[in-house]
């Protein structure tokens, strides 16, 4: 199942049913199931709160995904600042749901074993990133 909160902000306006078959196909072309995942859109004072207790990071992010996968079955809470997805849209002219979407599917592609910190782990993210995005229906 997949959850959609707030923390102090705004739901955004997404189409949570047809995201949430998006993210589940996602998943299974990465040979995985979709368990419980929540996503919990917040703020950037939010965001920076959680980062710093949780990984000890003095710093503002766009997602911070907790990873509670087991075996093929993809778990996790991850957090979104969309003050910080707002920002990037505007830093790298992208339409603002189009960068929430990117996103989106980030923490879904980490749960599923896309990693992006080692060496040439971010182009391999950004290419599935860009694939998952591709099969998002246009009519979102």
């Amino acid at each position: 199942m997949i959850t959609y909160n707030t923390e102090n902000v705004a739901m955004p306006k997404i189409r949570r049913r047809d995201t949430s078959s998006w993210i589940k196909s996602v998943a299974e072309r990465h040979g995985r199931r979709v368990g419980e995942v929540a996503y919990i859109f917040c703020d950037d004072a939010r965001i920076l709160e959680v980062n710093r207790q949780y990984l000890k990071h003095d710093y503002y992010t766009d997602i911070i995904t907790f990873d509670y996968t087991e075996g093929d079955v993809i778990s996790g809470d991850i957090f979104i600042s969309l003050d910080t997805v707002r920002s990037n849209a505007e830093k790298f002219h992208t339409d603002p749901a189009q960068e929430l979407r990117r996103v989106i599917i980030h923490g879904i592609l980490h749960l599923c074993g896309i990693n992006d910190k080692g060496p040439g782990e971010r182009a391999i993210m950004e290419q599935h990133e860009n694939e998952a995005l591709r099969l998002f229906p246009s009519t979102l």
